[in-house]
């Protein structure tokens, strides 16, 4: 019970202490559970953000979904989870009960702007932390600014995502039967 509590208090942490969504927690959640824990490797983080693109939801609420799993099964899921989410229902609970028309006052909009700067800093620095651990050849590079380029035309990201997936399969499949 007292790993489901760690766990519970771990994902609030995070949760608490972090904006932007999913990809600026990136640097906290690999810090908080691959550096100071041990509970993940590196890889495994940046494998259930992709995973994470894939599936319903946020994709913060799903890496601690998969690193409880991982630790406790089912009921660490669902204390990791509950982990998560629990900061952001009480913050936006107590918000929408005591002010109205929040987003309207001038420190909470000057606090926004600030936080939208810091936090594109934070998925910039990410970026380039997924980068290299991602790109591991000309493969990877190539489908990685393929990627990029459809994006910014517009493609829908499940689309790439699932493209990606397909190339990746076929490129290992194909490699594998040429080494052999």
């Amino acid at each position: 019970m007292k790993e489901l509590f760690k766990l519970f208090f771990i994902f609030a942490k995070i949760g608490s202490f972090t904006f932007g969504g999913g990809y600026a927690m990136l640097p906290m959640i690999k810090r908080e559970l691959a550096e100071k824990r041990d509970y993940v490797e590196e890889q495994e983080i940046l494998d259930y953000y992709a995973i994470g693109q894939l599936t319903p939801g946020v994709i913060a609420v799903n890496v601690s979904t998969f690193v409880g799993h991982k630790r406790k099964g089912a009921l660490g899921a669902i204390f990791s989870t509950a982990g998560m989410v629990f900061p952001s229902v009480v913050i936006i609970t107590f918000i929408a009960a005591l002010v109205s028309d929040f987003q309207e006052i001038a420190i909470v909009k000057s606090a926004l702007s600030g936080i939208r700067l810091a936090v594109l800093a934070m998925i910039v620095k990410t970026v380039i932390s997924v980068t290299k651990k991602g790109v591991i050849d000309r493969f990877t590079l190539v489908l990685m600014l393929v990627t990029l380029a459809v994006m910014l035309f517009g493609f829908p990201a499940a689309l790439i995502t699932v493209l990606s997936i397909f190339s990746g399969i076929v490129y290992k499949s194909v490699k594998g039967r040429v080494q052999k």
